[in-house]
């Protein structure tokens, strides 16, 4: 992917604000979370919390570049939530940095930004345009490269 790409779709007329709700680090009655993790990110949340990776996370295939997903409790919460509060969260993983949206590579080249319904931030805070997907489209290219 391309530091300076910019051949995306994005959704229109999105409103958004995090509630700090927590809802999107576990799974609910209606979704299970996969939390997935590019290495070099476990490997910092690993160094910083002074925990293996294997304490927290377990090897995944078949979502390159991600390689590991994070273990949830019991509960189906991530291990790092406490309480509504992400106690990693200046290390908190690309996906979540950009939860409610996921973005998919489309086969012609094109990216997609899409957004899910189920956060209750969704339709709150200011209206969010394509200045705020280029940014979001920038910090996947620096973390992946």
């Amino acid at each position: 992917m391309s530091r300076t790409h910019t051949n995306f779709a994005y959704p229109r007329n999105v409103w958004f604000e995090c509630t700090r709700c927590g809802l999107c680090c576990g799974d609910t009655k209606m979704r299970t979370r996969h939390i997935l993790l590019l290495k070099k990110e476990a490997e910092k949340i690993s160094e910083t919390t002074s925990r293996p990776v294997e304490d927290f996370a377990c090897r995944t295939e078949g979502h390159e570049p991600y390689v590991y997903e994070m273990r949830k409790s019991i509960s189906g919460k991530c291990l790092f939530l406490e309480g509504d509060t992400c106690i990693i969260y200046a290390l908190r993983p690309l996906v979540c940095r950009y939860y409610p949206f996921e973005l998919r590579a489309l086969q012609n080249g094109r990216f997609c930004f899409s957004s899910t319904r189920e956060c209750p931030g969704m339709g709150r805070g200011r209206l969010l345009g394509k200045v705020y997907f280029e940014e979001l489209l920038r910090l996947v290219c620096n973390q992946i490269g």
